[in-house]
């Protein structure tokens, strides 16, 4: 039987598969690396009426249509810290030679009594030097705001607020493409949350996805507004 997705085809905050393909059609990069934690994993439960799709495959399924020389390598693992994703992950994702990364992580060092966030910072810092070093552009996205709809989270809210500064400074030092998810409107879903209540559900998924897609695609307009002014 067919799945219906026709919630996802009528959510404003979603792209089709063809129109997330149209905006990176002439994009450049054809070896997408996704590194860090259960949220690079792409880890979420179902969504009624969504493709059963994580934002890291919808984001390699929208960069590799049409392209048999694409290749895609997501080393996500459940659990993992900053320092644990720079030490296991950062040599096998630059032997992948990558021109396109995602870095996903840092908030299972929130779980520490006092995280120690200068730490974290470092370590991204060291991790997105070694990728731009290679000549791989980098996204990343800061951790949405679900705190006024799931108050059980609430005492995380200012480590979630104080991490996303530190993500958009390392960001900011490296030219990465930074998307925005700490306001984003899906954060108010009453079903974004997968059972966990950690991890996004689809829903969740098919939004950042777009928001990904659009920004990468501002991304490659700049770029070649600006290689026309040269």
């Amino acid at each position: 039987m067919t799945e219906d997705l026709g919630r996802e085809a009528a959510d404003p905050l979603c792209l089709p598969h063809e129109e997330a393909v149209r905006l990176l059609r002439d994009a450049p990069w054809r070896r997408l690396a996704v590194m860090g934690d259960s949220f690079a994993q792409g880890l979420g439960g179902p969504s009624e009426g969504y493709a059963d799709i994580p934002w890291p495959e919808r984001i390699a399924g929208a960069l590799g249509a049409g392209r048999p020389d694409f290749q895609y390598l997501n080393t996500g693992v459940m659990g993992k810290r900053t320092r644990q994703v720079r030490a296991e992950q950062l040599d096998q994702v630059l032997a992948f030679r990558p021109d396109l990364v995602n870095v996903a992580v840092g908030g299972n060092d929130l779980f520490d009594a006092e995280p120690d966030l200068d730490a974290v910072e470092a370590d991204l810092d060291a991790v997105y030097a070694a990728l731009r070093a290679q000549g791989a552009d980098i996204f990343v996205f800061t951790v949405t705001n679900v705190f006024d709809t799931i108050p059980e989270l609430a005492e995380f809210r200012h480590r979630v607020d104080a991490l996303n500064e530190r993500i958009r400074a390392v960001a900011g030092r490296h030219q990465a493409v930074l998307i925005e998810m700490w306001d984003h409107p899906v954060r108010l879903r009453p079903a974004l949350m997968s059972t966990d209540g950690i991890h996004f559900a689809m829903e969740g998924h098919a939004a950042l996805a777009a928001e990904i897609v659009k920004a990468l695609s501002r991304r490659l307009s700049q770029a070649g507004a600006e290689s026309q002014v040269r």
